[in-house]
């Protein structure tokens, strides 16, 4: 989860994957020829006993019905659609599209933070630092995500609420650890411990709606009813690091009814670097968020068109993670300390031993037996090189770049016993000339872990949101969102482009403009 944040490629339990496209539409739309097809059905209120007769007709099966509204997710043979579209009862057939999961630190200084923890570089970016968070008991920002993890040292703690689902679990867990790192950008605490959000002293509400599980699937249907259940909640900001290339008109009436009453919800625009509309992001009525890094530049993951809005740090954002399930990784060779990236994946062992050339490691070879291995990037990928190394006997390996700088490495679903680290170009020029040296390969679990992703951007949008909306409760979501674009910091091309949208969201230069011009203006 280093590069792209919604790398997540499994299927969720107990759904299908389509397969094949289905065409999205309302009546006469046509569907791909399959066995079965999973919909979302709207009706006539009043009517659910009859869809649910209807359904059963078809030999189909029920999903999810959704939350607040007069719809409800389905699976049925393919060839009962038409069927259903002309049912005097239905209103709309469309497909359930799927949903899925879509960073440096200085120490505190004491102002305004407690020593002795992190602060991550977006913090200070947004101007978060610069406007207490005194008055935020007054807001209340719903995550939409993957769980959050309550035993975290710089989560417990927090004014925060959540809904069992029977699908997803206890709100209260994280099996994927996304959620628990976009909570912590919005509220970690502000306790001598780890690092500290955007609203770190325990005032801002928070509740928690899990849609994801371990896997990272969900679908259109399911965020319809867990947006709905954010605003039964009270919540007056919706965080959604999250989303998919194709709309749905029932989420899109969930949103647009949400932002009739006053919610401000807010989505990443996803990190395939193309120009594809991700959503819920891209609807009217939800603000999209791209991702920058330190320099204020551009990520180049983030995804980019017209209806990105605003921008939030993305890349390189340390945050928390369950207590054990972040990496952190040390590397040294003979007398040297090296600084290494992460190789996602890895197993959080130490091991030393002599330091042998395995060049690209794309073959097994045994004269690395009982060393650890040091190897260039290129030819083949991440796990294959390590799996190789471990075949032939190495204990632990090092994958140096061939290329300028630094990168973080993944190993996918492959599975090794040895802790393997990645390193810069110029570290693994040095190394060469210290084969043989002893060589310290060590990998920890640590609470917190470095992520990239516009899923990291939009946090700190939302935090920002809720951070200056406390000062201005009687305006309404609409104008704190105008507010923010009108404040942002313009980046890239002069005025709102595609890449930044307006600008980086600035916390304290929004609170001086409705301070100054009201909420309207």
């Amino acid at each position: 989860m280093i590069q792209k944040q919604f790398q997540v490629s499994k299927i969720a339990a107990g759904a299908k994957l389509l397969a094949a496209v289905v065409a999205v539409g309302a009546a006469g739309q046509a569907f791909a020829a399959n066995d079965t097809t999973r919909v979302i059905v709207q009706f006539q209120p009043g009517k659910a006993a009859a869809m649910k007769s209807a359904v059963a007709a078809a030999k189909g099966n029920i999903k999810h019905e959704i939350f607040g509204m007069d719809a409800m997710a389905i699976e049925v043979p393919t060839q009962a659609i038409k069927g259903l579209e002309h049912n005097p009862n239905v209103i709309l057939v469309e497909e359930d599209v799927k949903r899925q999961l879509f960073a440096t630190t200085s120490p505190s200084t004491g102002t305004p933070y407690q020593l002795g923890q992190l602060v991550p570089w977006g913090i200070k970016a947004v101007q978060a630092d610069q406007l207490s968070d005194a008055n935020t008991s007054n807001r209340k920002v719903c995550i939409i995500d993957s769980g959050y993890d309550n035993a975290h040292e710089d989560l417990n703690g927090n004014v925060v609420t959540g809904e069992y689902d029977s699908g997803t679990g206890n709100w209260n867990t994280d099996e994927n650890h996304h959620g628990s790192h976009v909570a912590g950008t919005i509220a970690g605490i502000n306790n001598g411990l780890g690092v500290v959000g955007v609203n770190p002293n325990k005032k801002l509400k928070l509740h928690i709606v899990k849609v994801f599980g371990a896997d990272g699937w969900a679908y259109s249907s399911t965020l319809a009813t867990a947006a709905n259940k954010c605003g039964a909640a009270g919540a007056n900001v919706i965080s959604m690091s999250l989303g998919g290339g194709r709309s749905s008109q029932t989420e899109k009436k969930a949103f647009d009814t949400l932002q009739t009453k006053g919610v401000l919800s807010i989505a990443a625009a996803g990190n395939d670097g193309n120009t594809v509309i991700s959503y819920p992001a891209g609807y009217a009525s939800v603000m999209m968020v791209a991702a920058v890094n330190e320099n204020k530049q551009w990520a180049d993951f983030s995804q980019y068109n017209s209806k990105v809005e605003i921008s939030g740090p993305g890349v390189a954002v340390l945050s928390t993670v369950p207590m054990g399930a972040g990496s952190e990784s040390h590397l040294s060779v003979g007398s040297t300390v090296y600084t290494p990236g992460d190789m996602d994946g890895s197993p959080k062992v130490t091991r030393t031993a002599p330091l042998a050339d395995f060049g690209l490691g794309d073959a097994v070879n045994s004269s690395v037996s009982g060393k650890v291995c040091l190897i260039q990037r290129g030819t083949v990928d991440f796990a294959t090189k390590v799996s190789n190394c471990q075949a032939s006997g190495g204990v632990g390996a090092i994958v140096y770049n061939n290329a300028a700088g630094s990168f973080g490495g993944t190993l996918g679903t492959t599975v090794t016993s040895i802790p393997s680290v990645t390193a810069t170009d110029v570290d693994g020029a040095a190394m060469k000339n210290q084969l043989g040296q002893s060589a310290t390969v060590e990998v920890k679990p640590t609470n917190y872990s470095f992520y990239d992703g516009t899923s990291m951007a939009t946090p700190h949008v939302s935090a920002v949101a809720a951070l200056v909306w406390s000062y201005f409760p009687s305006c309404t979501g609409s104008q704190i969102r105008a507010s923010l674009t009108k404040s942002a910091l313009d980046l890239d091309v002069a005025g709102k482009d595609n890449k930044t949208g307006y600008g980086l969201v600035q916390a304290k230069a929004a609170y001086n403009r409705i301070q100054s011009l009201g909420c309207g203006n």
